[in-house]
């Protein structure tokens, strides 16, 4: 089996692995106990926890431990919601973020809040033009993902940040697929969410950090863990994987970017061969390819190549049926999305089954255009 499909998941690595080991055996203490297993449990967590604000270049704030980023996502934009002044009852994010920001801004939407949706460009990246006239004194928050999940094109978090700080709104960002991955401005955000499986740790645990001086509201209350914003008992286990894995991301981060652009040189020659790039090149993190080719059905290539693990986009959404709602964003229509794969690749993935996982892909497809013609 060739694995391309890196945005939804990663490998977990060894050292993720060896990290949780200890705490899936003896070390079974509760870390919100105040007996020795309890405070050995509770040690593991803060070395996670430093190693994960570390790899962030986050040196303040605060770090929370949720189940992933979804939850992340729900706490800072609910969380910043149910303590905004009356004044400030508008959100603004954009049209191709993840399912777990437009459906919560939905859910606001329905309590009362205005909601600006930003359009992107065919080329998926927002107007700062359109951004900065609908950023108003009205606006409590700004959010915004670093590198798309299905696309991979990179939003100017810098410029938007700096937008929303200027009318005194506090600025989200969804760093999941950019995290160790590509350089974060995380000077200039409020909140950021992260996620453990997508940088070769394990699943079920993620983290928003959430910077000095920014308030927010709990959505999840019981024991009062993680100071009060997230109640319910941490696993050491899942946060020791996740630390291991941040730290590893850090150190590898210079490396995985080399591999990362030679596997993308590789993949070149494929868009000189009838299939076109969604979203632009640049800027992209190049770790992810999502392309299109006329006459194309996604959904069979992917059921006739069984030994290559690719996808027709985001994980989340692939049961629904329904076309990516981030295709149709840059304007393609239905039949252009189901023509649509996402190739996701890094660490791990060697250049010689990469290119030989291209060429079946590329024959597969010349087979049903064939047969279409």
């Amino acid at each position: 089996m060739i694995y391309l499909d890196y945005q939804a998941t990663t490998p977990l690595a060894s050292e993720a692995r060896e990290a949780m080991l200890p705490w899936l055996g003896d070390g079974y203490g509760n870390p919100h106990s105040s007996h020795r297993q309890g405070r050995e449990a509770a040690a593991a967590v803060e070395v996670a926890r430093e190693r994960i604000s570390a790899t962030l270049n986050r040196d303040q704030g605060r770090l929370i431990f949720t189940s992933g980023a979804t939850e992340a996502a729900n706490l800072a934009i609910k969380g910043v919601a149910a303590l905004a002044p009356a004044n400030r009852r508008h959100i603004v994010t954009i049209a191709t973020e993840h399912a777990c920001v437009l459906d919560t801004c939905a859910w606001l939407a329905g309590q009362g809040w205005r909601v600006t949706v930003l359009a992107v460009g065919p080329d998926g990246l927002v107007d700062l033009d359109r951004a900065a006239a609908a950023i108003d004194h009205d606006t409590a928050l700004v959010a915004a993902m670093l590198v798309n999940n299905e696309i991979g094109v990179v939003q100017p978090i810098e410029e938007l940040a700096d937008l929303a700080g200027a009318v005194g709104a506090r600025f989200f960002c969804d760093a999941v697929q950019g995290f160790g991955r590509i350089d974060l401005p995380a000077d200039t955000c409020d909140l950021i969410a992260i996620s453990s499986h997508k940088i070769f740790g394990p699943k079920g645990i993620g983290a928003l950090w959430i910077g000095d001086g920014v308030a927010v509201a709990p959505i999840v209350h019981g024991g009062g863990q993680e100071g009060g914003l997230r109640s319910g008992t941490l696993s050491p286990a899942l946060c020791a994987g996740f630390g291991a894995a941040a730290k590893l991301a850090g150190e590898s981060f210079d490396g995985d970017a080399v591999h990362v652009e030679a596997l993308w040189a590789l993949a070149q020659p494929l868009l000189a061969s009838g299939w076109s790039l969604n979203g632009a090149a640049n800027p992209r993190w190049h770790g992810n390819l999502n392309i299109r080719r006329d006459g194309v059905d996604a959904s069979r290539l992917i059921s006739e190549l069984r030994n290559i693990a690719f996808s027709a986009g985001s994980a989340c959404a692939s049961g629904s049926g329904r076309p990516s709602h981030v295709l149709k964003a840059l304007g393609l229509g239905e039949r252009e999305t189901r023509s649509s794969i996402r190739l996701g690749f890094g660490r791990g993935i060697d250049p010689g089954a990469f290119q030989s996982a291209l060429a079946a892909i590329c024959d597969a497809a010349d087979r049903q255009t064939s047969l279409a013609a």
